[in-house]
């Protein structure tokens, strides 16, 4: 009973955080306050739940993942491979070098094994923290598909170094050949057991679906399943469920463009989405955050170890913090650098950002969720008996990583990403104009062959239709003559919503009355909502 209360409470904090992070007169990114809110349950309240690393992976990642590799763009993705593949795989690489050598220098008592370890599980970056800090002031669409990217496929990277890391410490052998096959196997075996999974859900629910039938939730609940399908094959085969969830997003973009899934089941779905991924968002900071006040008491009185001052761990968290941005900083210059020789070297055009651009890039490899789960995997002891060397200061420095760079990157994103310019998005081959002319004339097409089948049966309800698409038709063709495309919509989308909303008050009112029901008022209230929603888009 109590650990339902603790869950409830936790759900409570992620919906006041979002109004805290509205009232406070300072912008704070909505995790940072999230974060809070868990410490201040486990901390004040003498309330929480110990954070099962295994669970941790399994409940949160998996949907959350999937629906990140669901909904980033992928034309930016792939367009931008190169850039995303050098932060996902050489940056990881390089931050554990760097911050390893940089921990063990800084902290001599840290073996530089565990030194590595933690250096790899604070090497992924968490694009839910960045959204949530641009929400008020944008990033370049172009640099935020970057981000997204690298922070979707690092953490394979990450976490393949950081289990053999942990080996090594508890071993003290490490085989860099070994290493490689293990990587490559996670990788592709992950990704391949995502598409695989992905592909043979969606072919076994259209089969039976044309066969028996189903109900309205079903296809929904096959959508949230999916990810955990994908996640816990991969890991049966000693892959990457990382990859696999993001995979089976990516994968499920594409398949969606068969059309499907039923305007309705598109509907419910989204919003499902939403309001799940709001959800885990929330709730996985605020549990984050109440681990927190056990994590600084362990730090400051390791069991079997030498205290530890409060002031001294302050100032390493803060050094190996600012070292990680530095390192990145490093990173990004450098392989910059390549790339523009290399365009230079095939005759492409080449664009020179500012430092700013660098900078933003830096601070936006803000740490979240996978690095508190992965770090508490850490093993109690060594296989002798022995405590895990520097395991409290580990779990300690990890956790102010996430925080530095939350503050971090809330304070200096805004400043360097004001009036920022980037490479142009490429047009694409087909504008909305054009889009829009293609359909009317398709749907132009199929009215008319539809008048010709149903002959006198159905004229006057076709043509009355015909009538409105023709009249679209008219208009875009007079947009594309005259060029005033944008003022034409304005005006057609104004008087749309007046007619939607004087439909929507007379229905209010019958209701009201009692000369319609509740269930009717609703379905009508619904369709007059999604129509108005379709019109605000534009």
């Amino acid at each position: 009973m109590e650990t339902v209360e603790v869950i409830l409470a936790m759900l409570l904090a992620v919906i006041a955080s979002g109004y805290v992070a509205r009232v406070l007169p300072i912008a704070l990114p909505l995790p940072l306050i999230q974060i809070a809110a868990g410490a201040v349950i486990s901390g004040v309240f003498r309330h929480g739940i110990a954070l099962e690393p295994d669970i941790f992976f399994l409940l949160f990642l998996p949907p959350l993942l999937f629906v990140d590799g669901w909904r980033i763009p992928k034309i930016g993705l792939f367009r931008d491979k190169a850039t995303i593949l050098e932060l996902a795989l050489g940056l990881v690489l390089f931050t554990v070098v760097g911050a390893g050598y940089l921990l063990h220098w800084m902290i001599p008592a840290m073996p530089l094994a565990v030194a590595f370890a933690l250096a790899a599980i604070v090497a992924p970056t968490d694009p839910v923290a960045v959204s949530s800090i641009t929400a008020r002031v944008p990033m370049p669409p172009r640099l935020m598909h970057i981000v997204e990217g690298e922070s979707l496929l690092n953490d394979a990277s990450g976490l393949v170094c950081f289990r053999f890391a942990v080996a090594a410490a508890v071993t003290g052998h490490f085989s860099l050949a070994r290493a490689s096959l293990t990587f490559l196997w996670v990788a592709l075996a992950g990704i391949a057991a995502g598409i695989a999974i992905t592909f043979a859900i969606t072919r076994a629910h259209g089969i039976l679906q044309r066969r028996f039938g189903e109900e309205d939730g079903v296809p929904v609940l096959i959508n949230l399943l999916t990810p955990f399908g994908a996640y816990l094959v991969a890991e049966r085969l000693e892959a990457s469920g990382i990859l696999a969830a993001v995979a089976a997003g990516i994968t499920m973009s594409y398949l969606e463009l068969s059309g499907g899934a039923t305007p309705g089941t598109r509907i419910r779905r989204n919003v499902i989405w939403d309001a799940l991924q709001f959800t885990l968002n929330g709730t996985m900071f605020v549990l984050l955050g109440e681990q927190l006040p056990d994590i600084v008491r362990g730090a400051l009185h390791p069991a079997g170890g030498t205290p530890y001052d409060l002031w001294w761990l302050v100032g390493r968290a803060l050094a190996f913090s600012l070292g990680l941005v530095l390192l990145r900083f490093a990173w990004v210059w450098i392989s910059l650098q390549l790339t523009i020789l290399n365009r230079k070297r095939l005759g492409r055009q080449v664009f020179t950002p500012k430092l700013r651009v660098m900078l933003a890039t830096s601070v936006a490899g803000v740490r979240g969720a996978l690095t508190m789960a992965g770090v508490l995997t850490l093993p109690l002891a060594l296989p002798n008996g022995d405590p895990f060397p520097a395991r409290h200061l580990a779990i300690f420095l990890a956790s102010s990583v996430i925080v530095v760079s939350l503050l971090l990157a809330s304070a200096a994103l805004p400043a360097l990403l004001r009036g920022l310019e980037m490479p142009a998005e490429p047009d694409a081959k087909c504008s909305e104009d054009d889009a829009r002319h293609a359909a009317t004339l398709a749907a132009i097409a199929a009215l008319e062959r539809a008048e010709k089948e149903d002959g006198e049966d159905g004229s006057r309800a076709v043509a009355h239709v015909l009538r409105l698409y023709r009249h679209r038709l008219k208009a875009t063709d007079a947009a594309g003559t005259s060029g005033d495309a944008q003022a034409l919509r304005h005006t057609e989308r104004s008087y749309r919503l007046l007619a939607l909303n004087a439909e929507r008050d007379t229905v209010l009112r019958l209701a009201r009355r009692t000369d319609i029901s509740d269930e009717t008022a609703r379905r009508l209230l619904r369709q007059i909502d999604l129509i108005e929603a379709r019109y605000r888009q534009d």
